[in-house]
């Protein structure tokens, strides 16, 4: 028996990597974050699979189900959405089943942050503009580290993409001011990067909180901030007739 953390992807069902897929295809038992995760990835799992939405359910719950799983010798997928990895709160779970030596492991997904590059069509790693991306959030009933609150990490001047934030949009830009960006820079908002309810928003950052309220967005949503969102005529040096690389010589 095993536990199968698999990232469910950012929303389109066929956005789940062949692993996810064939993971769920064969499993026993499977407990997903209902609120967040496809229902339609659901499709493929076995007639006889038992389904827990997890959105309903305690850390003690999901373990207890976890164990009676183990005890009857069943394999289990935990369906998290986008990749177990980012905000997946695993990490208890793991360390839940390390106390009672129940083998996982983990099946990356693609994050909502790459669905939101994908929606907004850009590269977040621009040459010569920006080649660093913070990702984070606002405090709310979870804090945040010391050294961590958003306008620390936007001194640094990269790309950010702030989730599980969009209720929090005025503190979030007051917070990004503070961190030495202009109300007037420019700043997007995907809700549901991928699903067929995507929705794109350009804004300001000052704008942030005003354009969210006008389209009904209170949640679901990640904000893209930083060099990525602006106008570069910069170019990769990789494909350039005079760059060498270990495959091609230089042209010129």
């Amino acid at each position: 028996m095993t536990v199968h953390f698999v990232g469910a992807g950012p929303g389109a069902v066929d956005l789940i990597t062949l692993r996810g897929s064939r993971l769920i295809a064969a499993a026993d038992v499977i407990i997903y974050a209902g609120s967040l995760v496809n229902p339609g990835l659901l499709e493929s799992a076995r007639a006889d699979a038992r389904l827990h939405d997890s959105a309903k359910m305690t850390l003690d719950e999901i373990v207890t189900v976890i164990a009676e799983a183990e005890r009857r010798n069943e394999t289990v997928v935990r369906l998290h959405s986008g990749d177990p990895s980012l905000y997946g709160a695993t990490h208890e779970q793991m360390r839940a089943l390390d106390r009672l030596g129940i083998d996982y492991d983990t099946c990356p997904g693609v994050s909502s942050f790459s669905g939101a590059a994908a929606a907004l069509g850009i590269e977040y790693t621009v040459p010569e503009r920006t080649q660093s991306v913070v990702i984070t959030r606002m405090p709310g009933r979870t804090s945040m580290p010391e050294g961590e609150d958003v306008a620390s990490l936007a001194r640094h001047g990269s790309t950010m993409v702030i989730f599980l934030s969009t209720g929090l949009l005025d503190g979030l830009a007051s917070q990004l001011v503070a961190g030495g960006h202009d109300r007037c820079e420019p700043a997007a908002i995907v809700y549901k990067a991928t699903w067929p309810d995507e929705l794109v928003l350009t804004c300001t950052i000052g704008t942030l909180a005003a354009t969210a309220r006008a389209n009904g967005i209170e949640s679901t949503a990640l904000i893209v901030v930083g060099p990525c969102l602006g106008e570069s005529q910069t170019v990769s040096r990789l494909y350039a007739d005079d760059f060498a690389t270990g495959l091609r010589e230089a042209r010129s």
